[in-house]
């Protein structure tokens, strides 16, 4: 694949970049239309994506850093050089940001969070078709006939046979996006969808570090993301269930106060 698609005097343009763009355009018509439908405000929802695409960059290249403390130390530069970003940091971070907007604008950000979780997952869709023209994370070599072999990337080595972790991950996080969606459909409880976009996320992304063999750091036994994924699905298991018996108490306090 050609990560550099065409050039307009100094500037490149990069598949990266473009799907990535594409990804946030499509998340943000998602979610548009989505809150049209539900009475929602549409700009609190763009309000909300670009603050979780802003701090998210931030979470996701500070995460890279701790990964990569070592090289960070000897050449402090490659934060704003490098490609790298580590996904699962840019949650975390996306998260609190997106927490911290809604408190200030005054809206629940539970509501919107349901709202606003298949708009993610459709980004992120797009976002590894992009990682798939750049090269970046690479699957492990295989002799399988679904293998791909990159011949013009940066990152992945070229001319090995590779498993396509990107495109993988791009068709888990569209079915991702599928799911929360039908969910989304019939579900009554506020925190179901957002919760469960937390865990399908983080179990997706424990198993998909497998079959990939680009350097992500290690935690003993387990890659960083796998590590930090086990913190994310803790973390969605207890946002779920709390917000599940939140429903169920202020169900039973109307039913005792309409007796």
């Amino acid at each position: 694949m050609y990560n550099d698609w065409f050039s307009i005097g100094p500037l490149t343009i990069h598949g990266y970049g473009v799907m990535t763009a594409l990804g946030l355009i499509a998340a943000l018509l998602l979610a548009s239309f989505r809150a049209k439908k539900r009475g929602l405000s549409d700009d609190i929802c763009y309000g909300i994506l670009f603050t979780g695409v802003i701090f998210g960059y931030m979470g996701s290249k500070l995460m890279f850093v701790l990964v990569e403390f070592d090289e960070f130390i000897k050449n402090p530069r490659m934060i704003i050089s490098s490609g790298g970003f580590v996904v699962v940091g840019g949650l975390t971070a996306g998260v609190i940001a997106c927490y911290i907007y809604c408190r200030i604008k005054k809206v629940d950000f539970i509501e919107y969070f349901d709202l606003v979780a298949p708009s993610i997952a459709l980004a992120q869709c797009l976002g590894r078709i992009g990682c798939f023209f750049a090269g970046c994370c690479y699957g492990r070599e295989t002799t399988s006939a679904c293998g791909i072999t990159f011949l013009h990337s940066d990152f992945a080595p070229n001319g090995v046979k590779l498993i396509p972790t990107q495109l993988i991950m791009s068709g888990a996080n569209l079915i991702h996006m599928a799911v929360l969606l039908l969910i989304a459909r019939f579900a009554k409880k506020k925190g179901l969808v957002s919760g469960l976009y937390i865990i399908f996320y983080s179990i997706g992304r424990f198993l998909i570090e497998y079959l990939r063999n680009d350097d992500r750091g290690t935690v003993g036994a387990l890659s960083t993301s796998q590590f930090y994924s086990i913190i994310t699905l803790v973390a969605g298991v207890i946002y779920l269930a709390f917000n599940m018996l939140r429903k169920e108490k202020e169900t039973q306090e109307e039913v005792n106060e309409a007796v």
